[in-house]
């Protein structure tokens, strides 16, 4: 055996259709497209959510709803990741510099604190908001609320 007599394995490889290469090749005429209508078009393409003429699917449901345009949106982040944190990196201070290093939080992202978990740790959180809970459980353990 050499680079000479190299062949595919038997069935893996298939001849592509030559559509539209004359009546001899049994594929000319219509080209496999059948006769007439839209889709036998050169240039056809369909639109998004045409349904033959009926009324469309996003037609027949009713609008609803509406996006506010005051909307904040913030990254919610619980005491408890604040207490792993203080506890990994034996921190006092917790800022958005830090939550952005640990990659909790990008540059661009407001930082909401909430009350879900335990503290322990005496910290200094600054954020942007905070929970009612999360700010009442940062002040009793003897800690300090800093809103930017």
């Amino acid at each position: 055996m050499n680079l000479s007599n190299l062949k595919p394995a038997e069935g893996s490889t298939k001849t592509r259709k030559r559509i539209g290469r004359g009546s001899g090749s049994g594929l000319g005429g219509t080209s496999t497209r059948g006769h007439k209508g839209a889709k036998s078009r050169s240039g056809y393409s369909r639109k998004i959510g045409f349904e033959g003429g009926q009324m469309p699917l996003q037609r027949r449901l009713p609008k609803f709803g509406f996006k506010n345009i005051n909307r904040v949106e913030y990254k919610a982040i619980n005491i408890e990741v604040l207490q792993a944190l203080a506890t990994d990196k034996k921190l006092e201070k917790i800022g958005l510099d830090v939550l952005i290093e640990a990659g909790f939080v990008s540059k661009k992202q407001l930082v909401k604190i909430l009350g879900k978990g335990e503290l322990t740790a005496k910290l200094e959180v600054e954020a942007h908001a905070f929970s009612k809970t999360a700010e009442a459980a940062i002040v009793a353990a003897g800690g300090t609320v800093v809103k930017l």
